[in-house]
């Protein structure tokens, strides 16, 4: 069945950087959008960035624009999130997701990971 597991949370300070990855299985990874959610504490959940089956679109929040930088393997069935120039507003649990579709505007998503938690202090 599908799994998709997140890893690389962490607590950092303000202006520091962290690295989410997530692994995933049980299905043909490269013809799947992929996208990185979060959510906050009584927040919710919002989109951080996507990436298309083959990597050559993305497309980010505009929160994160500049700092955060999406990307996927997909010899090995992995999507990576680099955060930059972290901000005490980035606190939340981070979770990687799937499209239904090779491009991520269509279809939404179905399926997601545990979540990792990204803390960061001022």
């Amino acid at each position: 069945q599908v799994q998709l597991v997140e890893s690389g949370g962490g607590s950092v300070q303000a202006g520091g950087s962290l690295r989410l990855s997530c692994a995933a299985s049980g299905y043909t990874y490269s013809v799947h959008c992929m996208g990185w959610f979060r959510q906050a504490p009584g927040k919710e959940r919002e989109r951080v960035a996507e990436i298309s089956a083959g990597g050559s679109s993305t497309n980010y929040h505009d929160r994160v624009k500049g700092r955060f930088t999406i990307s996927r393997d997909n010899n090995k069935g992995t999507l990576a999130l680099q955060m930059n120039d972290l901000k005490p507003d980035d606190t939340a649990m981070y979770y990687c997701a799937r499209g239904r579709q090779p491009y991520c505007y269509i279809g939404g998503y179905e399926y997601w990971g545990q979540g990792t938690q990204v803390t960061v202090s001022a």
